[in-house]
């Protein structure tokens, strides 16, 4: 299981200040937290200060680089804001880009992005139609998205497709055809990845943490193998890693056990 650290975001409480102050030890000791807690990629979004995205989504990258191991998913939909963003990067694995979608102008503006840094890309299961409204519409769009990805030479594995999560409190019936989506896809295209925003399930709904949990195995058992989820809380990476471990993943269940000697499994 992919984990993408999802807290350094501008729309969370206190981060927008956080960075308009360039506050540095705010951010890095945030960056850390999420690497010590199992994240393999930190994400860094700051879509909410606009104008000023570019330089700040810049001075995020070379904050967060300087003090984690893991590399960056780097999170805009403003392609001037990613080339800086990509510009800056220096670890030695490949970055994410956090994405592209099927919408004409915006895979015309990523695309050589793409090609120009070597990154990998989350895929928005959206076109110039709008937000997919049940799983046949994120089952088409993602397929003709993937296929023009490859046919444009991207590889499979470097490929993350997000159905797009939508909350369960305005539509009851989003956790079924997400979790249709992703298995229909899996099977599709076995080389890919499939991630999500997983926090958007239980927007707007008390005790979000139940539902996020709860989704995330079902949807694990569906083909799920990446998140953008906070790895801070505990219970949510114990469930990942069994999960990973009961279907499969984990050979000889070392990481399960690994975890667990180290004392990072929450029951």
């Amino acid at each position: 299981m992919i984990i993408i650290g999802e807290l350094i975001n501008t729309s969370r409480e206190g981060l927008e200040s956080a960075v308009k102050g360039r506050d540095k030890e705010f951010i890095q000791n945030l960056a850390k937290k999420q690497e010590d807690a199992g994240a393999d990629f930190i994400d860094v979004n700051c879509g909410t200060l606009i104008q000023e995205e570019p330089e700040a989504l810049e001075w995020l990258v070379k904050t967060v680089q300087a003090v984690v191991e893991v590399p960056l998913c780097i999170d805009s939909p403003n392609p001037e804001a990613l080339k800086r963003g990509l510009e800056a990067y220096e670890h030695e694995e490949n970055a994410i880009i956090n994405s592209i979608t099927a919408e004409s102008e915006r895979y015309e503006q990523i695309l050589p992005l793409l090609k120009e840094y070597d990154v990998s890309v989350v895929a928005l299961a959206m076109d110039d139609n709008g937000m997919p409204k049940n799983a046949d519409d994120r089952i088409n769009v993602a397929t003709n998205l993937v296929e023009d990805l490859i046919a444009d030479g991207i590889a499979m594995e470097d490929i993350y497709v997000d159905p797009i999560i939508q909350p369960i409190g305005t539509d009851v019936k989003m956790g079924p055809e997400i979790l249709n989506a992703i298995d229909t896809i899996t099977n599709k295209y076995e080389e890919i990845h499939i991630t999500c925003g997983l926090s958007n399930i239980s927007h707007g709904l008390p005790k979000r943490q139940l539902l996020n949990q709860s989704f995330l195995v079902l949807a694990m058992s569906r083909g799920l193998d990446s998140a953008i989820l906070d790895p801070l809380d505990e219970k949510i990476m114990s469930l990942a890693i069994a999960g990973d471990t009961l279907l499969g993943n984990d050979k000889y269940c070392g990481n399960y056990i690994r975890a667990a000697k180290s004392d990072k499994l929450t029951i």
